[in-house]
């Protein structure tokens, strides 16, 4: 699964997979750190209309596009911000990342990434740049080869050629399972400078408790694809499992670890991350009657109709987090007070853009959202896809 011995990083967590499409109630399958303290426990929603604390954000939100940085592009998926501002976006089919200014929305090719194949849910998925990036100059990829999921980084250098600024990929983490489906995806740096990992169960649902397999679970790993220290098991890049299809990674003011979730048919859910836990799937999807999955399993901290959410990616601003949803085609607002909500979550740009993949906070608290109808299941409309300046509050 790694350059070293698979069994050995995989050797402890318990998997319970996440799957992040629908399967037959006919909901699209487009799914797509650790903190230094972890929380103690997740939170449970709050009654929705609960009045906030000092210091939590209002209970109703806003949001304005306040201008289209940019059009035309093909089946995005990753974006990762670069100093400076500008963003690299991933193309899922055409294994191509591509760097948007920010200031004119001006294209540059990069290059292609050696070995994406793909196909479904498959192709070139979640980006992140490293975290000592002005030094490095590394960019991360999450990408599906012909025989599995792997994770590559490549230097990058803009004073080459456009297509040509891509270094060779030296794969530092390898063996995730691939399927048609539930590739998970999503990668990030933490605060913590660690490298997060979600993954799928590939539609393999017996993955989801397989201890050595690294499917169904986010996975927390050094730069290098070495388990982090501070794993729940010290040989293990296991961070925790019992998840379907992760497909959002954010964490909080507080740096807490958030991830959003591919359902099955019934409930999409939002997860407060902690090391070690299990969220439940298979034997669960969203909560559990009575408010507790039982003995090992977490609760969602909010939870979606499938219809209304399919999520993907997820971000921080303004004290919320914000989810953009494939099949719901709307931008949720989930509004935090530490742990739990202060109120109920709230929908934006409903029907409006289509499919929703990505959204990612610039540094001034405005969100970048990319749109997904491109993907193969969506309806293009002319400029699509496109990526969107949001003021939110």
């Amino acid at each position: 699964m790694q350059r070293r011995s698979q069994t050995a990083v995989l050797a402890a967590a318990s998997l319970l997979l996440a799957a992040g499409c629908s399967s037959g109630g006919g909901q699209p399958q487009g799914g797509d750190g650790s903190a230094a303290a972890p929380p103690k426990s997740p939170g449970t929603a709050a009654t929705p209309g609960a009045k906030p604390s000092s210091g939590a954000p209002p209970a109703k939100g806003s949001v304005k596009v306040t201008s289209t940085l940019t059009t035309g592009l093909t089946s995005p998926w990753g974006v990762a911000v670069l100093p400076g501002g500008d963003l690299l976006v991933a193309s899922r089919d055409t294994g191509k990342i591509i760097r948007v200014s920010a200031d004119n929305g001006k294209k540059t090719e990069l290059g292609s990434v050696p070995g994406v194949d793909p196909g479904g849910e498959g192709g070139l998925l979640g980006i992140a740049v490293s975290s000592t990036f002005g030094a490095d100059h590394q960019v991360y990829a999450y990408f599906t080869t012909a025989s599995d999921n792997r994770i590559a980084r490549m230097n990058y250098d803009e004073k080459r050629p456009p297509g040509n600024q891509l270094g060779a990929p030296d794969t530092i983490f390898k063996g995730i399972p691939k399927g048609q489906l539930h590739n998970g995806g999503r990668i990030a740096f933490g605060p913590d400078k660690m490298l997060y990992v979600g993954t799928g169960e590939t539609g393999d649902t017996g993955l989801a408790q397989d201890k050595d397999s690294p499917a169904g679970k986010i996975l927390r790993m050094t730069p290098d694809g070495e388990p982090a220290h501070g794993n729940p098991e010290a040989d293990s890049v296991v961070y925790d499992y019992g998840h379907r299809n992760v497909q959002g990674l954010a964490w909080d003011g507080d740096k807490r670890l958030w991830a959003s979730e591919f359902g099955q048919d019934t409930w999409d859910e939002l997860n407060l991350i902690e090391p070690g836990k299990n969220y439940g799937w298979p034997e669960v999807e969203g909560r559990a009657k009575g408010g507790s999955k039982g003995p090992g399993f977490v609760d969602p901290v909010e939870q979606w109709k499938t219809a209304d959410a399919s999520p993907s990616g997820i971000a921080y601003a303004k004290g919320s987090l914000w989810m953009a949803s494939l099949r719901g085609e709307r931008l949720w607002r989930i509004p935090l007070n530490g742990t739990k909500p202060v109120a109920a979550p709230q929908a934006f740009l409903k029907d409006t853009y289509g499919r929703l993949r990505t959204v990612v906070a610039a540094d001034d608290g405005a969100l970048w959202l990319v749109t997904s109808n491109t993907d193969g299941r969506g309806t293009p409309h002319k400029g699509d896809d496109r990526i969107l300046r949001l003021k939110v509050s």
